[in-house]
């Protein structure tokens, strides 16, 4: 295990601790407050956390500030041009330190990607990408809820072994979010700046997803997306159109679980994913 490796993940333990310490704390609160207070599902309250996973396309409302949001899973792509398998293992962290500002930090804990020619797998740490998003509108009747993000790609995969460029990457995001009844829909359309592999100079690109999800009253749900980028980002380049299945088992805790397929010859043929999402902290108390 390298030292960049160690390091981050011994941040990632001292986050989790702190979080999980205040979170501790908040629910420390004298036991007849909890009683004279009915359950929170019961309340009919709205969902601390707001997953980005498993699409592309992410929400452009964010959830209450003080909430620290975990997603964590699996996924995969079979049959690219370049590339027979790839597996990663993406961790992600959200924290919403206000009410219109999030914070982002995501990285491959592991990568593994199977040459198509030699069939030799080389495996290890991937990128990661720290960003913000910032909330311009809440969704109301008048108009969708309208935001802004920004992320840079740091170039912690081993260039040597094929898993990373090696540059720095950019990508700026606007999203839209519509929400109607139990139906979600969500546009992202961004601007990707990338590094070139392996020579001087940057590529420009883009990327836009559409995605559109349904909660059912027994807390089961789906989403459907289409989306496609000209340069390789989280995902290769190329046309993709995604499944997942969804399941809520509280208002900080949902599963997701589904396929991709890729619609252009660029493309993966198919992907698998599974992962899920936890509210680590409550919202802070007015």
């Amino acid at each position: 295990m390298n030292t960049s490796y160690r390091r981050r993940l011994g941040w990632l333990a001292l986050l989790l601790l702190v979080t999980c310490g205040g979170a501790a704390a908040q629910q420390s609160r004298p036991f007849a407050g909890n009683l004279l207070s009915p359950p929170r599902q019961q309340q009919g309250e709205e969902d601390e956390i707001k997953p980005s996973r498993p699409g592309v396309a992410s929400p452009a409302e964010i959830p209450k500030p003080g909430v620290l949001q975990l997603e964590l899973g699996y996924d995969s792509n079979f049959r690219a041009r370049d590339v027979r398998a790839e597996h990663t293992l993406p961790l992600t962290l959200r924290y919403s330190a206000a009410k219109r500002l999030l914070l982002h930090l995501d990285f491959d804990a592991v990568r593994s990607e199977t040459d198509e020619q030699t069939r030799a797998r080389e495996t290890g740490v991937g990128d990661t990408r720290v960003g913000f998003q910032v909330v311009a509108l809440e969704d109301t009747t008048e108009h969708p809820a309208l935001a802004f993000a920004y992320f840079v790609k740091l170039p912690t995969a081993d260039q040597e072994k094929g898993l990373g460029t090696g540059r720095f990457d950019h990508k700026v995001v606007g999203l839209l979010s519509k929400k109607f009844g139990e139906t979600d829909v969500d546009v992202n359309v961004a601007y990707l700046l990338v590094g070139r592999e392996g020579e001087p100079g940057r590529e420009h690109g883009g990327q836009g997803a559409v995605s559109v999800s349904h909660d059912f009253k027994n807390h089961f749900g789906f989403e459907a997306e289409l989306s496609g980028q000209s340069l390789d980002d989280v995902q290769p380049r190329g046309v993709f159109a995604l499944g997942a299945l969804r399941y809520k088992a509280g208002p900080r805790l949902a599963f997701d679980a589904g396929a991709r397929f890729g619609l252009n010859p660029e493309a993966p043929r198919v992907g698998f994913f599974a992962g899920m999402s936890v509210g680590v902290t409550r919202p802070f108390k007015p």
